[in-house]
């Protein structure tokens, strides 16, 4: 098999959302709302369509090419006790059709973009110099990522919670800086909407996976 990553592109659109829909469906909450957060996300300023990947596979002896995944980033900020935003970077959704998991798709991904986003700390990324993100601690500390609550980060909410971790792109980026993260208000889902706008896709099953429980358990253990 062969991996190409390459950045998104407009006719790319749909079949990124049909992947992120494939790849995380029933996996943390019963269906999923990712795939209309991808499709929000590119219409919102705080898009970075630069940093925006698809992995492509083209299977040995075969000429066809398929997008099995995909990452997508924004800007972000925390903000500070004095009312001070500080940027940061984040991504996500990540997606990997189930059939190609556990092939190391996810991590190219990831490392790859990463890679670029240290290559070109600029305005051009909105001065970022760190990257915040949501997920869980044991996947995402092989890149790096460590737990926000240890410098003093939190939700929107004021609460810490595990999944949240951060990743500095330049050493000491966020050193002093501590507050709330707060994420482009796509994150914030519209559940009816998010329901409506699945309607475009082909129907399917609801139910319920251990992942879930999993995921709420995580978001129990946030405290204040």
């Amino acid at each position: 098999m062969r991996l190409i990553l390459r950045k998104e592109e407009p006719q790319d659109y749909e079949i990124v959302e049909e992947v992120t829909r494939e790849a995380l469906w029933n996996l943390h909450v019963p269906g999923c709302d990712e795939h209309y957060v991808a499709h929000q996300l590119r219409q919102a300023d705080e898009f970075i369509p630069d940093l925006s990947y698809v992995a492509v596979v083209q299977e040995d002896g075969q000429e066809a090419q398929k997008i099995v995944g995909n990452i997508m980033y924004a800007r972000a900020c925390i903000v500070d006790e004095n009312g001070i935003a500080h940027k940061v970077g984040t991504f996500g959704p990540v997606s990997v059709l189930p059939s190609y998991q556990k092939r190391a798709i996810g991590k190219h991904l990831i490392l790859h973009t990463l890679s670029i986003a240290r290559g070109m700390l600029s305005e051009r990324y909105g001065s970022f110099r760190a990257i915040l993100i949501y997920g869980y601690p044991d996947y995402y500390g092989k890149f790096g990522f460590k737990a926000a609550e240890d410098i003093g980060i939190c939700g929107k909410d004021g609460y810490f919670i595990p999944a949240l971790q951060y990743l500095e792109l330049e050493e000491g980026a966020l050193r002093a800086i501590s507050g709330r993260f707060i994420e482009p208000s796509v994150y914030d889902i519209d559940h009816l909407a998010a329901a409506a706008y699945d309607l475009h896709f082909p129907p399917k099953q609801k139910g319920y996976k251990d992942s879930q429980a999993r995921f709420q358990e995580m978001l129990s253990r946030a405290h204040k």
